[in-house]
């Protein structure tokens, strides 16, 4: 029961903290993000097994942190609160070729990352040409033109 207890809370707080650190904090990856995420697993595996290295302690603690996945995942589906807040909302950052400057802040993008993204998509070259710009729930920046 104690592998089960440590896996949930070592669950819910990688949740806590990859809620806070942003979509768009995910989605520029880096590879020193990439290290930094396998030393977070080598400290999340001491804090989830304690002394116990068995197979049967990390069978349980696979199963709790799956389960406790695909448990959030059907609150989710069932309840449009929590799937707001787990995930969060599309939110426009550009409308009428105008950035809006408190959204973006929030989101921790800047308009070097709008034009980058209207660049790749549908080839914008200037702020002006973009009808909206939307940072959409998993950390991509979709353009609309005008």
């Amino acid at each position: 029961m104690e592998t089960v207890l440590r896996a949930l809370t070592i669950y819910l707080v990688l949740l806590l903290v990859f809620r806070l650190a942003g979509r768009r904090t995910l989605m520029q990856m880096t590879s020193f993000d990439f290290v930094l995420l396998l030393i977070i697993s080598e400290a999340t595996q001491n804090a989830m097994l304690g002394d116990d290295y068995s197979v049967t302690t990390g069978v349980l603690a696979i199963v709790t942190l799956v389960g406790t996945d695909i448990l959030l995942s059907y609150w989710k589906h069932r309840s449009a609160a929590v799937d707001r807040w787990l995930d969060g909302l599309p939110m426009i950052i550009v409308e009428n070729g105008i950035p809006l400057k408190p959204l973006m802040d929030r989101a921790r993008i800047d308009v070097e990352d709008v034009l980058a993204a209207a660049r790749q998509g549908p080839g914008l070259e200037r702020m002006e040409q973009i009808k909206y710009a939307v940072m959409e729930v998993g950390g991509h920046i979709s353009v609309i033109p005008k």
